[in-house]
């Protein structure tokens, strides 16, 4: 085995290539499902609700995923225009979504009768979608879970769990993208998690997959949860859909809760220009069904996606602060010498509107659908002319309009008001 220091050099040389395709990915579908779906009350309601692991038990049998339920998931993250999805293979409550010889408590054994990781993982090859399993450490059914704190058996037993219930995902299913840890909890170091050992050994079976942060190790990349917070590292900011559960909730009371397409395009805006991935999660019904409340806005985001992904994926520039922030109702994301300035509000007066604190001329303004935008640089300023009244993006209303430079343009926000960048200011023109 490896010492640490050694692990994280051998994985940091291979990081690049291994993380390839998830830097130009930028969004995918998390899916959160399980016996928690039947109650409807989140997927802590075992551990909230204090509800004894043998009544818990009882949902097991109860569990009955629709046959293609897994391909309705790919369908719609295909159509929504995500890269990947993440599956809750076995949430906190300790049951298995697939054929698992080290947790009998699954849904092959129970419920369905059927090996849900299994369709899943058809579903996302049938859909082109790279895909990976969530990973729960903490357990709330196995008699050892929270023994393994301060009991060495009982922790040499249930880490040998942890780490053969892995093994099974990473052996059963082929290659497999992602591994996506959660709540390590109770150990408080990768030392009493075994870590270290373990996922050297996953990746040797794996050798490709990339890994989160939450085994006590850095690992690939960071998982900033129900927050859009940068990292000086690959991260991922992971959503719910409402901001109240990752778990199913009533279609109709989980309405105003539920995010719009265009506050989707919000939050992966600034995930694109802040160099992170957004991954959205959705919560099917007690059947597999996505809820109703989710379809619409994915659809729409999609379609969206189809006319102006080339602002979303692929090698994106990280931005700092204002950088590129056009004028007061936009932000921008930015490939190369071409930056994409995402409208927010559509406002033209008079066919007129302003950009700031580009130093440098663009060669060509245009709407991404190749429609060129007349404009005039005066000084530090930039005004498109002739645009129209009527907002002209119909799907969402945040029209991209793509600025294209022969070198990296140079920028500075209110370059005319040094009292908002650190006393630095240019001649006003």
């Amino acid at each position: 085995m490896l010492s640490l220091p050694e692990y994280e050099k051998q994985i940091a040389e291979s990081r690049d290539k291994r993380m390839a395709w998830w830097r130009e990915a930028r969004f995918g579908m998390f899916v959160h499902y399980g016996l928690y779906s039947q109650l409807g009350r989140n997927e802590w309601v075992m551990a909230c609700e204090n509800i004894p692991p043998k009544e818990y038990e009882k949902l097991a049998d109860t569990f009955a995923p629709k046959e293609g339920c897994c391909r309705e998931w790919a369908a719609l993250a295909k159509k929504a225009g995500c890269k990947y999805m993440v599956l809750t293979s076995r949430h906190h409550e300790g049951f298995s979504l697939w054929d698992s010889k080290a947790n009998p408590y699954n849904s092959v054994n129970y419920g369905p009768h059927r090996d849900i990781v299994k369709e899943f993982c058809e579903a996302c090859r049938e859909y082109g979608l790279k895909f990976g399993f969530y990973t729960s450490c903490m357990d709330w059914h196995h008699p050892d879970a929270f023994a393994a704190a301060y009991d060495t058996d009982a922790r040499k037993r249930f880490t040998d769990y942890i780490k053969a219930l892995n093994e099974e995902l990473l052996t059963q299913y082929g290659d497999i993208d992602i591994l996506w840890y959660d709540v390590p909890s109770p150990m408080e170091s990768w030392e009493g998690w075994d870590s270290l050992a373990r996922n050297q050994y996953l990746r040797s079976i794996q050798p490709h997959i990339i890994i989160n942060d939450r085994s006590r190790l850095p690992e690939d990349f960071g998982t900033p949860e129900e927050r859009i917070d940068a990292e000086d590292r690959d991260w991922e900011a992971c959503m719910t859909f409402n901001g109240v559960s990752w778990g199913y909730l009533d279609s109709k009371q989980t309405v105003p809760y539920s995010y719009s397409a265009q506050q989707i395009a919000k939050m992966l805006q600034t995930c694109c220009e802040r160099g992170g991935n957004l991954l959205l999660n959705v919560g099917p019904m007690p059947d597999g069904s996505i809820p109703e409340e989710a379809i619409e806005p994915m659809t729409k985001m999609g379609e969206w996606l189809e006319i102006n992904g080339e602002a979303v994926y692929g090698k994106l520039k990280k931005l700092h602060g204002n950088q590129y922030q056009c004028n007061g109702v936009s932000r921008s994301s930015c490939k190369g010498n071409t930056v994409y300035m995402w409208n927010r509000i559509w406002n033209p007066v008079n066919g007129e509107m302003g950009i700031g604190g580009f130093f440098t001329e663009p060669k060509k303004v245009s709407f991404m659908d190749g429609t060129e935008i007349e404009f005039e640089k005066i000084g530090d300023r930039m005004i498109l002319k002739n645009l129209p009244a009527e907002n002209p993006d119909k799907i969402l209303g945040i029209p991209l309009i793509k600025f294209e430079f022969d070198c990296e343009p140079e920028y500075r926000f209110a370059s005319y008001f040094p009292q908002l960048n650190g006393g630095l200011s240019r001649e006003i023109k």
